[in-house]
């Protein structure tokens, strides 16, 4: 039986994707994507591991049962496949144990970086909800009570006649260390990404109730957006929702202004 399509079941290693909304990579991959109830998707570099097809799962790839965190991910999908109508509990965090690993690539220290930044430590859901998609037609993901939200609020904005689109929300502690990883490709040091990026295991877009917001035709990401009908709407009504935006101007926290970054905090409609 096909799982609602949309919960994402996260691992420390893997996470387990409805079937339908990842893209295939080959036309073996669309034939075994388009029979998928599940994907299980490896989250350091994003290799698709294994599909479950109504016939039973299906590796992708070889010594499957050897893959880091395979176990732990095989009994999440067991658990969805035994119960496939329960809708897991909104709580519930991965552990942060393999975090430290993960900042020493890097060379940070997360006790000290925390003092330095007042950042704290954002553990990663253990279930998200598909909101919908952003720009590029991903799908985004967000803790429930933040994706209603967004959703209420888009909406919202939408019968102001102001459009607004996501361009991105949940990122994993794998992905952010991605981003560093790419940038020092390009000859930036981490102290300059670090003006620009919280460190792996820092920023709120772990946590799924942040999402980075644009209006349709502006560049994404850019102090630019300060200047839009989307963003005056935000300043007045996100609060209304939930949203507020985490980085002014003159920010305690190192970071660089982001008119565009927004997070759910409660409360609101």
């Amino acid at each position: 039986m096909r799982n609602a399509p949309h919960l994402l079941i996260n691992t420390p290693d893997i996470e387990i994707w409805p079937g339908g909304l990842l893209r295939a990579r080959s036309n073996h991959d669309a034939r075994l994507l388009a029979q998928a109830s599940h994907v299980l998707r490896r989250k350091s570099d994003g290799r698709y591991l294994a599909v479950q097809l109504p016939r039973g799962l299906m590796p992708l790839i070889q010594r499957l049962p050897e893959e880091p965190g395979i176990e732990q991910a095989l009994s999440a999908l067991d658990t969805q496949l035994s119960q496939p109508a329960r809708i897991p509990p909104a709580q519930g965090e991965l552990p942060l144990h393999q975090l430290q690993q993960r900042l020493d690539q890097l060379g940070l220290d997360s006790d000290d970086y925390a003092a330095d930044t007042g950042l704290w430590l954002v553990a990663e859901p253990a279930h998200l909800a598909l909101a919908g998609f952003d720009r590029y037609r991903r799908a985004l993901w967000l803790t429930r009570p933040a994706a209603r939200g967004w959703q209420r609020m888009r909406d919202a904005a939408a019968i102001d006649g102001i459009a607004m689109d996501a361009i991105s929300g949940y990122r994993s502690h794998d992905y952010q260390l991605g981003i560093f990883e790419r940038k020092r490709a390009r000859g930036l040091s981490v102290a300059e990404i670090l003006t620009v990026n919280a460190a792996p295991g820092f920023s709120e877009h772990h946590g799924g109730n942040a999402l980075d917001i644009g209006a349709p035709g502006e560049p994404p990401a850019e102090e630019s957006f300060e200047h839009t009908d989307a963003f005056a709407w935000l300043q007045t009504h996100a609060s209304a929702y939930g949203f507020h935006m985490s980085y002014p101007r003159d920010n305690p926290y190192g970071i660089v202004y982001e008119p565009w970054h927004w997070c759910w905090i409660g409360g609101g409609y």
